[in-house]
């Protein structure tokens, strides 16, 4: 795979929610972070996506912003 975006995460699927459109999936990355992603529920099905799955969670974004209260 050759993808275009340069955040790339590694991880294995901790967690798959299928609701009745999305489905929540939760990957854990090697340092035990956990990144959450919604996707389609027909994309989740096509990837065929398991807990223990090896998987790349790929973040794309144009701007990255930070907040303080």
């Amino acid at each position: 795979m050759d993808i275009s975006a340069r955040n790339s995460l590694r991880g294995k699927v901790k967690r798959v929610l299928p609701g009745a459109v999305n489905t929540e999936v939760t990957v854990e990355l090697a340092n035990g972070i956990e990144v959450v992603s919604i996707i389609t529920k027909e994309s989740a099905e096509r990837l065929n996506l398991t807990v223990g799955k090896v998987v790349y969670a790929v973040i794309k974004a144009s701007d990255v912003m930070i907040a303080t209260d």
